[in-house]
């Protein structure tokens, strides 16, 4: 039986007619931005499920929705939709955290960014899963992906040395604290800690390791003089 959602003049209207009638509504500009995010979300499962290697234009098309030759037509090629779809959770992840972090310095900013990477590991689970397999997978060539990642990892750095520089200068942190090292520390067990979430989240309890995590930092850092 064909599902039907809603009644015109006392008939019945098929869902796929109520979608069709929907979508010729939109503009232009909205039909494109919701085929593109169709075609991302169905990515993120053909990720998941097969890698990026397995991972074909055509089936995302085909799977969002759409003809098989969408995506094609519209990135030209699987390296740049990959690379389109790496900057658009690049993009999320950096405005989640700054919602956290924005006018904190130190201690209060590390604590801030340890919530946030908590909570989105929470809320975006399979978006993580599936960034997380293309960014490992980029590992093994030259890639824009891997040169991105590069310089994404390079700020992540930057953001915990800058907060770290803040903290010495407020007399929050101890001023024996090698801000750069310390980042490097700081950001090894972060992508530890997603990483070993990401093969066995069930052998992780996400609020005791960041609650024991964050009463490690502060101590380390906590300035005492």
């Amino acid at each position: 039986m064909q599902e039907t959602i809603m009644q015109d003049q006392g008939g019945q209207v098929p869902v796929e007619q109520r979608a069709l009638v929907s979508t010729e509504r939109m503009t232009q500009a909205e039909r494109v931005a919701l085929s593109d995010q169709r075609m991302f979300e169905a990515a993120i499962e053909l990720i998941i499920k097969h890698g990026t290697q397995g991972t074909t234009l055509k089936a995302i098309g085909e799977l969002a929705g759409y003809s098989r030759g969408l995506a094609n037509s519209r990135f030209g090629s699987k390296e740049i939709f990959l690379r389109d779809l790496f900057m658009r959770f690049d993009s999320h992840w950096k405005f989640f955290l700054r919602s956290y972090t924005d006018n904190k310095t130190g201690i209060q900013a590390m604590k801030a960014a340890i919530a946030a990477l908590r909570e989105f590991m929470r809320s975006e689970p399979t978006y993580m899963r599936a960034m997380y397999i293309l960014w490992y997978e980029s590992l093994g060539h030259a890639s824009e992906i891997r040169t991105r990642l590069a310089a994404n990892h390079n700020s992540y750095r930057k953001d915990a040395s800058r907060w770290i520089r803040e903290g010495i200068e407020n007399g929050d942190i101890d001023p024996a604290i090698n801000p750069e090292q310390f980042a490097v520390q700081y950001c090894s067990l972060i992508f530890g800690t997603v990483y070993q979430w990401l093969v066995d989240a069930e052998a992780l309890d996400l609020d005791e390791v960041f609650a024991h995590y964050e009463q490690a930092i502060i101590k380390l850092l906590s300035n005492r003089s």
